[in-house]
């Protein structure tokens, strides 16, 4: 898979030539309603032809496999497709192997060189016993190259038939599903959500379901309530207690906790609340991870950070979810809403207090469409990038491209005049991100939020990730 940015005068036509790629496999896997309108500066995500295949209306696996020369089972595996029913118009499907067919002149290192593996591979793959031993003509099946293996986690607000759609169609690419949420009460007890779609769509894709337990009341984030929990250890075992017994009985694999707007004065009462947490439930075989806002430093100040102690944290819990974005808030100014440079300076921190295998980089899947100029008090509106590029293309302006935070952006405007801003993410800027997870060492993404259409996201995840399953 490779990613192209389209320029003045372009037509899928005219891009499937130049990559000897197809104009319905680039259209379906991009999730294009128009196949005749591009618009300058999108990106699109172009499938290599012996290496992936786009699923089109009517395929099947079985009939994949037989056209690829493959057994399904194999197919189905080295895709991570859990059963063979869930195969959905646009997915990428990469082929465990390429044909090649030896030119004159070639070597077995020569060809290893080329596709990125090692001539041991190549052998056994073609059981081969001397590497000097092949000739022009002969068919060669070389292996894909292995990809480094992470965790995946997904946020879901859509407590819904159309949000357990969702997770059928992309579970294969997530470990955990994270529903969004139950919230503690004052009393100790625990809200309930009807989560039972989502949890069965998890399993059908072997992806381990995470609990969210938030201080979450009235639409907003609550101090007090999370204070009122965090200084009563009697009321912190009655939360206990109700959240082991909604886990057990929706199967649920872990927790994740998500405890925003702590007072400072809390922060160690947050931590040793997390200890007991993760005492009781490792006890019973849970895994137990929270959610951090993304700090500079250890000693950052605002209510957002004080409390959310990464090195404490990072010695209690499993892992820890940083949630980098949110830099272009729907409340603030037109931004990039996850700037890379500013991504890296909270990596750059954490580094120093979370082992690398405990970080979990957050990594948004939405945008925002704001009025400029911006006038304080007023909010942006929330838009999927599959809709930030509708946009774009419905008012014909181009989209550009900021270097420094590796994220797009435009602007028009609209049938009253009025002027608006958008930053969004595209397969380059999501690229970017999963660059920084690799150069860091990372354990894993966490996306936030599924419900907002991004089809370029799930290829080039693929390409540079195979996904855990636990």
């Amino acid at each position: 898979m490779q990613v192209y940015v389209v320029q003045p005068g372009d037509t899928l036509w005219g891009i499937s030539q130049r990559y000897n790629s197809s104009i319905s496999q680039i259209g379906l896997l991009n999730g294009l309603n128009d196949w005749n309108r591009l618009v300058v500066g999108q990106a699109l995500v172009i499938p290599e032809l012996a290496k992936e295949y786009v699923v089109k209306q009517g395929d099947s696996l079985w009939g994949i496999a037989q056209q690829f020369g493959i057994s399904v089972q194999e197919l189905a595996q080295f895709n991570q497709i859990t059963d063979p029913k869930l195969l959905y118009v646009g997915d990428l499907l990469r082929l465990p192997y390429v044909r090649y067919t030896v030119q004159p002149g070639d070597s077995l290192w020569a060809v290893a060189r080329r596709f990125g593996v090692s001539v041991e591979e190549i052998m056994t793959n073609n059981t081969l016993s001397d590497p000097a031993l092949i000739y022009a003509g002969q068919t060669l099946y070389i292996p894909a190259p292995s990809l480094p293996a992470i965790d995946v986690n997904a946020y879901t607000t859509s407590i819904d038939s159309q949000g357990a759609q969702e997770v059928l169609y992309l579970g294969r690419n997530f470990t955990y599903l994270s529903p969004f949420m139950h919230s503690v009460r004052n009393d100790g007890s625990v809200s309930n959500i009807e989560d039972a779609p989502l949890l069965e769509a998890a399993q059908a894709n072997d992806v381990a379901p995470l609990f969210v337990l938030t201080n979450f009341a009235e639409g907003s984030f609550d101090s007090d309530l999370a204070a009122t929990i965090l200084r009563n250890p009697e009321l912190q075992n009655k939360v206990i207690s109700n959240v082991l017994n909604k886990m057990a009985e929706k199967h649920y694999s872990g927790l994740n906790i998500d405890f925003e707007y702590v007072y400072p004065e809390d922060r160690q009462n947050y931590n040793d609340f997390l200890k007991r947490v993760t005492e009781q439930l490792h006890e019973r075989g849970y895994i137990v991870s929270t959610a951090l806002a993304p700090k500079i430093s250890g000693d950052q100040q605002g209510l957002l950070y004080e409390a959310h102690d990464y090195a404490q944290q990072a010695q209690i819990v499993d892992f820890i979810i940083l949630m980098t974005y949110e830099w272009g808030w729907a409340g603030g100014r037109p931004w990039a809403i996850a700037p890379i440079n500013k991504v890296k300076e909270v990596l750059d921190y954490a580094v120093t207090v979370i082992p690398r295998d405990k970080i979990v980089m957050g990594v948004p899947l939405y945008g925002r469409d704001w009025k400029i100029p911006w006038v304080e008090g007023t909010y942006a509106r929330t838009v999927s990038p599959k809709q930030a590029v509708q946009l774009a293309s419905l008012y014909g302006v181009p989209i550009q491209y900021n270097e420094q935070y590796q994220s797009p952006y435009f602007r028009y405007a609209d049938e009253q005049g009025q002027q608006h801003e958008v930053w969004f993410e595209d397969a380059r800027s999501v690229q970017a991100k999963y660059d920084v997870v690799k150069e860091y060492g990372l354990r894993g993404i966490s996306y936030w939020v599924l419900g907002n259409p991004f089809p370029q996201n799930w290829p080039v995840l693929q390409t540079n990730f195979t996904v855990h399953k636990r």
